[in-house]
């Protein structure tokens, strides 16, 4: 259901009024943007159900804005069967058509059959490892990285070129800083944002 110009002018109120300072990429005219960075960016999450869908959703960000996906999100779950990743990885070419004819998400594709390729290379790591989780933490450990005003590490360098060479597309370096960044592996909310934390 579509807002009402009055339903939006209440959530912008409702915004503005929490008199909370926000990482500066955070766009506060967008209720969307705002419950994403406050509830879920930089918050731990390691379902591998999770951990697909943002995988897919990070790899099409490339040459976007993350905004401009997030405003989609809802659209790429309808069009992508929930991100079933069996789903996904059955999809053929009468499939990457739909796709490619919806106007609700981003249609590259380029990136539409990467996500199809990334889904099948996912669960190829899911049985090596037993889950997708467990391949990041051969990586990553238990322990919380706090670092800010990065856009690439040591890390997502490491685990971006593993995953090109395991076959994914769309998943160089700064993609997969952010994809850490959105699951909650590199903890980086501004130091003036009320979220800020440094251990």
């Amino acid at each position: 259901m579509l807002c009402t110009n009055r339903q939006k002018k209440q959530n912008m109120d409702k915004v503005i009024s929490d008199n909370k300072i926000r990482c500066k990429w955070c766009n506060l005219k967008n209720p969307l943007y705002i419950k994403y960075h406050d509830e879920e960016w930089g918050i731990s999450n390691f379902e591998d159900s999770y951990l697909f869908e943002m995988l897919i959703l990070e790899s099409f960000q490339a040459g976007l804005s993350w905004e401009c996906v997030l405003n989609k999100r809802a659209s790429f779950r309808t069009a992508y069967n929930n991100f079933d990743l069996d789903k996904v990885c059955s999809y053929d070419e009468r499939k990457i058509a739909e796709l490619l004819s919806d106007e609700k998400i981003i249609r590259n594709k380029l990136k539409i059959n990467a996500s199809i390729n990334n889904a099948k290379v996912f669960k190829k790591i899911q049985q090596e490892y037993g889950s997708f989780y467990n391949y990041l933490k051969f990586y990553i450990g238990d322990t919380m990285i706090y670092e800010i005003e990065r856009t690439s590490s040591e890390l997502s360098d490491i685990i971006s070129n593993d995953l090109k060479k395991r076959g994914m597309k769309f998943v160089g370096t700064t993609i997969i800083y952010s994809y850490l960044q959105a699951i909650g592996v590199i903890y980086s909310h501004d130091k003036d944002c009320f979220m800020y934390k440094s251990e």
